[in-house]
């Protein structure tokens, strides 16, 4: 045994030549640019003061030179040294430093073939690689295959920067456990409600909740699709996915009630023993030369946590867009907070659209976040700016965080509803990932009768603020509120699909000091129950032998769906009642709202869809895309296509 360790070693001192410097360069030249080539970009300014130039290849070199000495060599045997490195990879943050400075964590070398494959586990937003290139390939002599290495499994994030950067350290043998690098901590809410369950008819007949025609959900899922990581349960809220799309109902006659309801009964794709019973409202969208002046304020965050591109370089540029729909007859201020609110721009005519485009340049983010001072007064701003018969709004522009200011979430509440009474509502925009606080967006836009938007890109603020301008600005009706009475001698059990946090008691319906949402010109709404008829094979509940006796008079109907609202500025809620039949026209605009409320269920991990899968709703969603003259349906297949390699992993 020891002539044939004593040959090892004189093998292995003849095939190690002397060092050469040039070669050395060469290689660690070599092995930059295949780890530039693994993350698919090239050398940027990302190294903090105190880790210089190629600081993890000078560390390499380090320990090349100073701890690997014969006898380690030698106690290796037939095993090569491995290198690794954990990289993360934060797309989503263009021109943000996420690193702290660090050493290594050692792992396998890689093959040729491994550096020459592209990185498939990169959308993950944490992936492993099995290393660089060997610094000295070339000069190192042919040796038996090392035996595999234990690997540290990438951990999922279930948010943008909720990176399991924690997991993998606890994972990591002790002496490894403070190597990795750290993301800055994810502080990120979401209003949130346990999906809805199945409902018996006989003993819960009525569901009521409050129309939503927000549109946040939908942008953030797609945003951490995007980004490489599914999105957490709780930031799926299905009814915003649906009305995240147009829908072509039949609008209202004129004269008649400002809205339109249009209800249908078609079978559910993930299970043939349902229906769906789908829910249309189409709201009148007036000519554009009849609109009344509009006051916007816009109240924008300034705070430090605003600095990033995704943020306020984002707002400014979404808030010029929207400028092109405004007239001369509209006007425009700014309000900031940022420690202390300031007016950066006195009530401005729409016209001068330079003076306006220069106060948003000028902005910058620094500061803590204040966010009390500055709506009082963007709401004095507002009530200074409107007469007679105009139309005012606050626009919050912010990535959600209140750091301080007011502390009484209910306080808050009651200040915005109050302002709401006096007819200037408070819209929410939302920008950026890490420490959105989603669920102060939604509670703020709901007690301000206004809508809560996620900008995550200047396509959707084109869509948001510029396409769907007059539906975001202009209120058609207020409070309107949805009950649907549901007839035990039809239909045995039912399921609401979304609208969790719009849920309503059944005495709030005829209670007009209750408040709901309201809906926009031209805005569409969209709400669908999966129903399980009285004699389906598919009840989950067995028939009581003592029921009710059935309804008279109504054995053709499944139910009578009742719509409350107010007019603009009134007091008392006007009612439309429609009874639900079954049948009605199957149209691509319902089988595509089908096929995104299968996907959110798959999102959610729902147990109704009886093994429903991504394939199902790829197929029905491309199979309804319709004319799609935006692209959104198309987007939403790509994006379900995203979750769908995603969920594998």
């Amino acid at each position: 045994m020891s002539d044939d360790l004593e040959d090892l070693k004189q093998a292995m001192q003849a095939a190690t030549p002397a060092p050469d410097a040039g070669r050395k360069a060469a290689n660690f030249t070599i092995a930059q640019e295949n780890f530039d080539r693994l993350q698919e970009s090239r050398p940027g300014v990302r190294l903090t003061s105190d880790r210089p130039g190629r600081g993890w290849f000078r560390g390499v070199a380090r320990m090349i030179t100073t701890q690997l000495s014969s006898r380690g060599m030698m106690s290796a045997t037939t095993a090569l040294v491995a290198l690794g490195l954990v990289v993360v990879v934060p797309d989503w943050q263009a021109g943000r430093d996420m690193f702290r400075p660090g050493p290594m964590v050692q792992k396998t070398v890689a093959t040729e073939e491994d550096l020459s494959r592209p990185p498939a586990d990169a959308v993950g937003g944490l992936f492993e690689m099995e290393g660089a290139e060997s610094l000295a390939a070339d000069d190192m002599a042919s040796a038996a295959p090392p035996s595999p290495a234990p690997r540290l499994q990438a951990t999922r994030a279930e948010s943008l920067r909720g990176l399991a950067v924690e997991t993998l350290n606890n994972m990591a043998p002790s002496g490894q456990r403070d190597v990795l690098i750290r993301p800055e901590n994810n502080t990120e809410a979401y209003a949130h409600a346990d999906p809805n369950t199945l409902k018996v008819t006989a003993d819960d007949p009525v569901s009521t909740f409050s129309v939503d025609v927000d549109t946040a959900s939908y942008a953030v899922v797609r945003s951490s699709l995007i980004g490489g990581v599914m999105p957490p349960h709780e930031a799926v809220r299905i009814e915003e996915m649906i009305n995240y799309f147009p829908y072509d109902y039949a609008a209202p006659a004129e004269g008649d009630a400002p809205f339109r309801s249009t209800v249908s009964v078609t079978d559910t794709p993930w299970n043939p023993d349902t229906q769906l019973v789908h829910i249309g409202i189409q709201g009148e969208l007036p000519a554009v030369e009849d609109r009344p002046p509009l006051n916007l304020v816009f109240l924008i965050d300034t705070s430090g946590s605003m600095e990033h591109p995704d943020k306020l370089p984002l707002l400014k540029q979404s808030l010029a867009l929207m400028l092109s729909k405004l007239s001369a007859q509209d006007q425009v201020s700014i309000v900031t907070y940022a420690g202390s609110a300031g007016q950066v721009l006195e009530p401005t005519s729409a016209a001068e659209r330079d003076t306006i485009l220069g106060a948003l340049d000028n902005l910058s983010a620094g500061g803590n976040t204040a966010g009390q001072d500055g709506l009082q007064q963007a709401y004095s701003v507002a009530e200074g700016m409107t007469e007679e018969g105009e139309v005012s709004r606050v626009i919050l522009a912010t990535d959600g965080d209140f750091n301080v200011g007011i502390s009484d979430p209910d306080e808050l509440e009651r200040f915005i509803a109050g302002k709401r009474e006096s007819g200037t509502y408070l819209s929410v925009l939302g920008f950026g990932r890490g420490n959105l606080d989603d669920a102060v967006m939604q509670s703020l836009a709901q007690n301000g009768n206004g809508q809560a938007a996620y900008i995550d890109t200047l396509s959707e603020a084109q869509k948001v603020l510029v396409d769907q301008f007059t539906g975001a600005l202009y209120p058609i009706a207020d409070d309107v509120k949805i009950q649907v009475e549901f007839n035990p001698g039809v239909v045995a059990e039912y399921r609401l699909i979304g609208y969790e946090t719009r849920a309503l008691n059944r005495d709030d319906f005829r209670n007009d000091a209750v408040d709901a949402g309201d809906i926009g010109a031209g805005h569409t709404v969209t709400a669908i129950y999966e129903v399980t008829l009285v004699d389906s094979e598919a009840r989950l509940t067995e028939p009581l032998r003592y029921g009710e006796a059935e309804p008279q008079n109504t054995s053709d109907e499944l139910g009578y769906l009742k719509l409350r609202y107010k007019a603009p500025g009134e007091e008392t809620s006007q009612l439309i009642e429609t009874p639900i039949v079954a049948g009605g026209e199957t149209s691509d605009d319902m089988r595509f709202a089908a096929a995104i409320a299968g996907f959110g269920q798959i999102l959610q991990d729902s147990p109704y869809l009886n093994g429903w899968t991504y394939d199902d709703a790829i197929a029905l969603a491309n199979s309804a895309k319709g004319e799609d003259a935006y692209g959104y349906r198309a987007e939403a297949v790509r994006l379900m296509r995203l979750a769908q390699s995603l969920d594998r992993n």
